[in-house]
């Protein structure tokens, strides 16, 4: 058993209470809480998709989420909402008139699941200036793209269809980077052709011949209204007086002419007015007729370049892929290629080695071989010829060995010069067909011992010669 000091169990103990404590600070900073305005982008590994590959982040709007040490870390997007001031200027239109549209926009980073994920991928890590020069350069190319397929009337009279499409077009784009649109708001808009202030100038026209009609009608209806009073007037106070009542007549009389005359002219102004006003009006939709022609024919060369480039393009990526798959085979060709050759040469190397050490021991046993003959090189070879010298006997005897005669036939014509029968050198060619033993010796520089026998001098020979010519002679006496 161990026994501990009241002091040193109180010391264990105050240890492990410290590690306890720093171990659930540690854990607690870790716990990162995420404010209400911003979205925490937690990166590393934090995870799988459904379909089993790995998550490049996770977002987290509003609570709090625990980031494990060493292998995840977290950055914070703003959702501060960013005002954008688009100054859009020379926009073509539908009828191909160029218009000014000066608006600003409102966008902020969306909080919808999908869209956190694209801003966290293209956004994090980017100052909000940053992200409102990307924002702004979608909502130009936008904008662009609405007020091309829009007449001018309709974006200046219908504003509530111009921005709506806007909003689509634009919102669809923003989401692609992880951004939503909160407002837009479009000041005014002009033209540098003036055609927005003729619409204006021709409204106010009609309105102002509008209101001369109607001012012309009153006036009308007061004065028939004033005849008709004092026509009462007169005729009542006619019977007291005759002659007043004449001389007004006839006063009221010029009066009704020159009423008359002015009504004509009145008339006459409002049939100019209407006739001029109608002229513009042709005039102005043969106009719109002309530039809806040359906007429709801008489309149709801006499609035929479209489609031609989706098929040069096409062709082009075709042709990369086969340059690219012929030197991939190239490279697979030239990798077996040097293979092979790797394999020659480390087989020739080995080869090389092995008859390397081959002719090393050999001349290892060669300088023995002088050395054991007291460094005389001719002995040192007398003694591997005499080494060989079976070997080399023997192939000089299988060379005959095998050699069988049934039956032998000579015609003798009789003795040669040196007065030898035919038969009897027959026979001695035959002996002499095997290489003679001191021949062997004398070509290794050797001679034969005596105890294997004496060289035959020439008149040996000669006698051995009779002796063998004798004794063929008699075989054939017999036969």
């Amino acid at each position: 058993m161990i026994y501990m000091t009241p002091g040193g169990l109180f010391g264990l103990i105050s240890a492990i209470v410290v590690i306890v404590f720093m171990v659930l600070a540690f854990i607690v900073s870790r716990i990162k809480k995420c404010p209400s305005d911003k979205i925490m982008v937690v990166y590393g590994k934090v995870g799988q998709n459904t379909d089993g590959s790995d998550k490049s982040a996770a977002c987290i709007h509003g609570g709090a989420k625990f980031v494990y040490p060493f292998i995840q870390a977290y950055e914070y997007l703003d959702l501060t909402p960013l005002s954008i001031s688009v100054d859009l200027t020379k926009a073509l239109s539908r009828q191909n008139i160029r218009i000014d549209v000066p608006s600003r926009f409102t966008v902020g980073i969306s909080t919808e699941p999908n869209v956190m994920m694209n801003a966290a991928e293209r956004l994090l890590g980017l100052q909000l200036s940053e992200i409102q020069e990307l924002a702004k350069d979608i909502i130009f190319g936008q904008l662009r793209l609405v007020i091309a397929t829009m007449d001018i009337e309709e974006i200046n009279t219908n504003r509530d269809k111009f921005l709506e499409a806007v909003s689509d077009n634009v919102e669809t784009e923003l989401k692609k980077i992880g951004l939503r649109l909160i407002n837009v708001n479009v000041t005014d808009i002009n033209d540098e052709s003036g055609y927005i202030e003729a619409l204006g100038k021709e409204a106010a026209a009609k309105a102002i011949n509008d209101a001369k009609k109607s001012v012309a009608e009153k006036n009308r209806d007061g004065s028939i209204g004033e005849a008709e009073a004092l026509r009462d007037q007169r005729i009542q106070v006619a019977t007291a007086d005759a002659l007043a009542i004449e001389g007004e007549n006839n006063s009221l009389g010029d009066i009704s002419k020159s009423n008359a005359t002015r009504r004509e002219i009145e008339a006459e102004a409002l049939r100019r007015a209407t006739a001029a006003e109608k002229i513009a009006t042709a005039k102005a939709l043969e106009e719109s007729y002309l530039a809806e022609k040359e906007a429709e024919l801008a489309r149709a060369n801006r499609e035929k370049a479209s489609l031609e480039a989706d098929i040069i393009v096409k062709s082009e990526i075709d042709k990369q892929k086969k340059v690219i798959e012929a030197e991939a085979i190239a490279e697979e060709t030239r990798r077996k290629a040097r293979g092979e050759a790797d394999a020659i040469y480390a087989k020739m190397e080995a080869e090389g080695r092995g008859m390397l050490e081959i002719l090393n021991k050999q001349a290892e046993g060669f300088t023995s071989i002088v050395k054991a003959a007291n460094n005389d090189t001719n002995s040192a070879i007398r003694l591997l010829i005499a080494d060989k010298l079976e070997t080399l006997v023997g192939i000089q005897v299988e060379a005959i060995k095998n050699l069988k005669f049934d039956k032998i036939t000579v015609w003798d014509g009789g003795n040669t010069k040196d007065g030898t029968t035919q038969t009897a050198n027959f026979a001695s060619n035959l002996m002499r067909a095997i290489p003679p033993m001191q021949d062997l010796f004398a070509m290794a520089g050797l001679e034969l011992p005596s105890y294997l026998g004496k060289e035959i001098k020439p008149e040996a020979e000669d006698k051995s010669k009779e002796v063998m010519e004798t004794k063929v002679s008699n075989v054939e006496k017999k036969d």
